[in-house]
């Protein structure tokens, strides 16, 4: 019988139901912990749509079934009219490592590098309080 590796990072650390634990722990953190409270103050009342719309954007992101990106939105232009200064990208970035690394049974590899590329894509939406005190 032939075991072939998984082919996507996707398939790799478990689907659909590790992704949504991922983001669970995320805005359970932000709900939670008082050092996420200024990123949980940027987002609505009922965190459900967002839980929801990143679950799809990490799924699609990582390889498996690509239904938010087939709707056309684009990451960086849904959070364009958010105030995203310097501390609000590394508190993301933060609350999404944490999360990564709850999930013990996941490869620990693969849960770093996930970490690194989201947390530089919370970094590149900071579009307020730049050194040079333009927005980006």
């Amino acid at each position: 019988m032939n075991s072939a590796a998984p082919s996507s990072p996707y398939d790799r650390i478990g689907g659909e139901p590790v992704v949504r634990a991922i983001v669970d722990h995320f805005y359970d953190l932000l709900e939670t912990d008082p050092n996420f409270a200024d990123l949980r103050a940027i987002h609505a009342t009922d965190l459900g749509p967002v839980r929801h719309g990143l679950t799809r954007f990490l799924v699609g992101w990582m390889g498996g079934p690509r239904d938010w990106f087939e709707r056309g939105s684009c990451m960086m232009s849904l959070h364009r009219a958010l105030p995203i200064g310097p501390a609000l990208g590394e508190q993301w970035a933060l609350a999404m490592a944490c999360a990564i690394a709850a999930q013990e049974d996941m490869d620990h590899a693969l849960g770093d590098a996930m970490a690194e590329a989201l947390g530089q894509m919370a970094r590149a939406m900071v579009n307020v309080g730049l050194p040079n005190g333009k927005a980006a």
